[in-house]
Protein backbone atom coordinates (compact mmCIF):
# COMPACT_ATOMS: atom_id res chain seq x y z
CA UNK A 1 0.00 0.00 0.00
CA UNK A 2 2.89 2.34 0.80
CA UNK A 3 4.31 1.96 -2.73
CA UNK A 4 0.90 2.71 -4.26
CA UNK A 5 0.69 5.97 -2.32
CA UNK A 6 4.30 6.84 -3.15
CA UNK A 7 3.68 6.23 -6.86
CA UNK A 8 0.64 8.47 -6.78
CA UNK A 9 2.47 11.18 -4.80
CA UNK A 10 5.60 11.17 -6.98
CA UNK A 11 3.59 11.44 -10.18
CA UNK A 12 1.23 13.97 -8.63
CA UNK A 13 4.29 16.20 -8.09
CA UNK A 14 5.45 15.56 -11.66
CA UNK A 15 2.03 16.52 -12.99
CA UNK A 16 1.88 19.60 -10.80
CA UNK A 17 5.30 21.04 -11.64
CA UNK A 18 6.27 19.82 -15.11
CA UNK A 19 4.99 22.82 -17.02
CA UNK A 20 5.62 22.42 -20.74
CA UNK A 21 4.56 18.92 -21.64
CA UNK A 22 6.08 15.47 -21.71
CA UNK A 23 9.75 16.37 -22.12
CA UNK A 24 9.48 18.70 -19.15
CA UNK A 25 8.79 15.61 -17.03
CA UNK A 26 12.28 14.24 -17.63
CA UNK A 27 14.11 16.20 -14.93
CA UNK A 28 11.50 14.97 -12.45
CA UNK A 29 11.91 11.39 -13.64
CA UNK A 30 15.68 11.61 -13.19
CA UNK A 31 15.02 12.86 -9.66
CA UNK A 32 12.65 9.97 -8.94
CA UNK A 33 15.20 7.49 -10.35
CA UNK A 34 17.81 8.86 -7.96
CA UNK A 35 15.53 8.55 -4.92
CA UNK A 36 13.41 5.45 -5.61
CA UNK A 37 14.35 1.89 -6.67
CA UNK A 38 11.64 1.74 -9.33
CA UNK A 39 13.77 2.45 -12.40
CA UNK A 40 17.22 3.64 -13.46
CA UNK A 41 18.47 6.50 -15.60
CA UNK A 42 19.04 3.95 -18.39
CA UNK A 43 15.37 2.92 -18.07
CA UNK A 44 14.40 6.53 -18.79
CA UNK A 45 15.89 6.21 -22.28
CA UNK A 46 13.78 3.09 -22.84
CA UNK A 47 10.75 5.00 -21.55
CA UNK A 48 11.37 7.81 -24.01
CA UNK A 49 11.78 5.40 -26.92
CA UNK A 50 8.63 3.48 -26.01
CA UNK A 51 6.63 6.60 -25.15
CA UNK A 52 7.60 8.40 -28.36
CA UNK A 53 6.64 5.40 -30.47
CA UNK A 54 3.24 4.80 -28.88
CA UNK A 55 0.13 6.95 -29.09
CA UNK A 56 -0.64 9.36 -26.30
CA UNK A 57 1.07 12.10 -24.34
CA UNK A 58 4.69 11.46 -23.42
CA UNK A 59 4.29 12.17 -19.70
CA UNK A 60 1.28 9.87 -19.42
CA UNK A 61 3.06 7.10 -21.30
CA UNK A 62 6.13 7.40 -19.08
CA UNK A 63 3.99 7.39 -15.93
CA UNK A 64 2.26 4.27 -17.19
CA UNK A 65 5.62 2.63 -17.92
CA UNK A 66 7.01 3.35 -14.44
CA UNK A 67 3.81 2.35 -12.68
CA UNK A 68 3.49 -0.88 -14.66
CA UNK A 69 7.14 -1.75 -14.10
CA UNK A 70 6.75 -1.09 -10.38
CA UNK A 71 3.34 -2.60 -9.53
CA UNK A 72 1.86 -4.01 -12.73
CA UNK A 73 -1.39 -2.75 -14.26
CA UNK A 74 -2.59 -1.25 -10.95
CA UNK A 75 0.66 0.70 -10.67
CA UNK A 76 0.17 2.03 -14.19
CA UNK A 77 -3.30 3.28 -13.29
CA UNK A 78 -2.11 4.84 -10.02
CA UNK A 79 0.79 6.64 -11.73
CA UNK A 80 -1.47 7.98 -14.46
CA UNK A 81 -4.03 9.12 -11.89
CA UNK A 82 -1.22 10.89 -10.04
CA UNK A 83 0.12 12.72 -13.07
CA UNK A 84 -3.26 13.85 -14.43
CA UNK A 85 -4.91 14.91 -11.15
CA UNK A 86 -3.04 18.24 -10.88
CA UNK A 87 -3.87 19.09 -14.49
CA UNK A 88 -7.56 18.48 -13.93
CA UNK A 89 -7.60 20.56 -10.75
CA UNK A 90 -5.55 23.38 -12.29
CA UNK A 91 -7.64 23.46 -15.47
CA UNK A 92 -10.87 23.73 -13.48
CA UNK A 93 -9.44 26.50 -11.29
CA UNK A 94 -7.80 28.38 -14.16
CA UNK A 95 -10.93 28.23 -16.30
CA UNK A 96 -12.94 29.81 -13.49
CA UNK A 97 -10.31 32.48 -12.83
CA UNK A 98 -9.58 33.29 -16.47
CA UNK A 99 -13.21 34.03 -17.17
CA UNK A 100 -12.96 36.83 -14.61
CA UNK A 101 -9.35 37.96 -15.18
CA UNK A 102 -8.70 37.25 -18.86
CA UNK A 103 -7.59 40.80 -19.61
CA UNK A 104 -5.53 41.16 -16.45
CA UNK A 105 -1.96 42.27 -17.07
CA UNK A 106 -0.78 40.16 -14.11
CA UNK A 107 -2.30 37.00 -15.61
CA UNK A 108 -0.66 37.75 -18.97
CA UNK A 109 2.70 38.25 -17.26
CA UNK A 110 2.33 34.97 -15.40
CA UNK A 111 1.80 33.11 -18.68
CA UNK A 112 4.73 34.89 -20.33
CA UNK A 113 6.86 34.01 -17.30
CA UNK A 114 5.95 30.34 -17.56
CA UNK A 115 7.12 30.08 -21.17
CA UNK A 116 10.86 30.38 -20.40
CA UNK A 117 10.43 27.95 -17.50
CA UNK A 118 8.93 25.41 -19.91
CA UNK A 119 11.68 26.06 -22.43
CA UNK A 120 14.36 25.57 -19.77
CA UNK A 121 12.84 22.30 -18.54
CA UNK A 122 12.57 20.95 -22.07
CA UNK A 123 16.13 22.05 -22.92
CA UNK A 124 17.48 20.40 -19.75
CA UNK A 125 15.65 17.21 -20.63
CA UNK A 126 16.95 17.25 -24.20
CA UNK A 127 20.52 17.84 -23.07
CA UNK A 128 20.19 15.06 -20.49
CA UNK A 129 19.01 12.61 -23.14
CA UNK A 130 21.77 13.74 -25.53
CA UNK A 131 24.40 13.28 -22.82
CA UNK A 132 23.30 9.74 -21.97
CA UNK A 133 22.79 8.76 -25.62
CA UNK A 134 25.67 10.43 -27.44
CA UNK A 135 28.44 10.44 -24.85
CA UNK A 136 30.34 7.51 -23.35
CA UNK A 137 31.57 9.04 -20.11
CA UNK A 138 32.66 5.68 -18.63
CA UNK A 139 34.81 4.88 -21.69
CA UNK A 140 36.36 8.35 -21.47
CA UNK A 141 37.14 7.90 -17.77
CA UNK A 142 38.77 4.54 -18.43
CA UNK A 143 40.90 5.62 -21.39
CA UNK A 144 41.27 9.37 -20.97
CA UNK A 145 40.87 9.63 -24.76
CA UNK A 146 38.59 12.41 -25.94
CA UNK A 147 37.74 10.25 -28.98
CA UNK A 148 36.31 7.61 -26.65
CA UNK A 149 33.98 10.20 -25.09
CA UNK A 150 31.74 10.35 -28.13
CA UNK A 151 29.48 7.58 -29.39
CA UNK A 152 30.25 8.37 -33.01
CA UNK A 153 27.76 5.95 -34.59
CA UNK A 154 24.87 7.42 -32.63
CA UNK A 155 26.00 10.99 -33.27
CA UNK A 156 26.12 10.34 -37.02
CA UNK A 157 22.71 8.65 -36.89
CA UNK A 158 21.22 11.58 -34.95
CA UNK A 159 22.65 14.13 -37.41
CA UNK A 160 21.48 12.15 -40.45
CA UNK A 161 17.99 11.78 -38.98
CA UNK A 162 17.87 15.48 -38.10
CA UNK A 163 18.73 16.58 -41.63
CA UNK A 164 16.45 13.93 -43.17
CA UNK A 165 13.54 15.23 -41.08
CA UNK A 166 14.31 18.79 -42.18
CA UNK A 167 14.62 17.83 -45.86
CA UNK A 168 11.69 15.44 -46.17
CA UNK A 169 8.41 16.32 -44.58
CA UNK A 170 7.38 12.76 -43.72
CA UNK A 171 5.58 11.27 -40.77
CA UNK A 172 7.85 10.88 -37.69
CA UNK A 173 7.12 7.15 -37.49
CA UNK A 174 9.14 6.68 -40.68
CA UNK A 175 12.19 8.21 -39.02
CA UNK A 176 11.64 6.15 -35.88
CA UNK A 177 11.44 3.00 -38.01
CA UNK A 178 14.59 4.04 -39.90
CA UNK A 179 16.43 4.57 -36.60
CA UNK A 180 15.27 1.17 -35.33
CA UNK A 181 16.44 -0.49 -38.58
CA UNK A 182 19.78 1.33 -38.31
CA UNK A 183 20.11 0.04 -34.75
CA UNK A 184 19.71 -3.52 -35.98
CA UNK A 185 21.92 -3.21 -39.06
CA UNK A 186 24.69 -1.21 -37.37
CA UNK A 187 24.44 -3.21 -34.13
CA UNK A 188 24.02 -0.05 -32.05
Amino acid sequence: MKTVLLLFWEFFKVGLFSVGGGLATLPFLYDIAARRPWFTNADILDMIAISESTPGPLGINMATYVGYKTLGAAGGLVSVAGIITPAIVVIVIVSKILKRFRESEAVQRIFYGLRPASTGLIAAAGLGVAKVTLLRVDAFRQTGSILQLFNWKLIVLAVVLYFAMKKWDKHPILFIAAAAAAGIVLKL
